[in-house]
């Protein structure tokens, strides 16, 4: 999908548009970056082996993984509710997406991937925070089956707790 970055961005900040501050400011790509690269972070500090992501550092394949990871966690509980369709349709309008990225879009829903899936995508620790930081940021985990696939889906990426922490902190704020 050509427009998968902007539709990404569109999805997370029409998600967290209640955000106060500097993070309500943030691009929806520059907010999965640094909620991945604060979890990483130990005490508190940054590492310093690790540096922040911008929206422009993400690769095409790394927005499909987390627009991915959104969509399964957003079908984690078998549906979508009409507050959750009202805010897609939202930023599918947003993000400008053709009739083409629109079914695109719309074949993924209908066959969202499997936690394996996703996981099988991701190759280091970093990206594992930030595509478990995407699907948390997709949904409020409000029923068994959406916190049972964030579970699942921190098992599957190798999360410790302290990190999966971090990011439900700054994620459910």
């Amino acid at each position: 999908m050509a427009d998968t970055k902007r539709l990404v961005d569109a999805l997370v900040r029409s998600r967290r548009g209640g955000l106060a501050g500097g993070l309500a400011a943030l691009g929806g790509l520059a907010l999965i970056a640094g909620l991945g690269y604060r979890a990483l972070a130990r005490d508190g500090a940054p590492a310093a082996a690790r540096r922040a992501l911008s929206a422009e550092d993400v690769s095409d394949d790394d927005a499909d993984l987390y627009l991915r990871a959104m969509v399964a966690a957003t079908l984690a509980d078998g549906m979508i509710d009409t507050q959750e369709r009202a805010r897609l349709d939202a930023a599918i309008d947003e993000a400008g997406l053709d009739a083409a990225g629109r079914r695109d879009l719309d074949r993924l829903f209908a066959d969202p991937p499997a936690v394996d899936e996703i996981a099988d995508r991701v190759a280091d620790p970093d990206a594992a925070a930030r595509v478990y930081a995407a699907a948390r940021l997709a949904i409020d985990p409000d029923t068994v089956q959406e916190r049972t696939f964030l579970a699942q889906l921190a098992e599957a990426l190798d999360l410790d707790a302290e990190v999966v922490a971090r990011v439900e902190a700054e994620a459910g704020a």
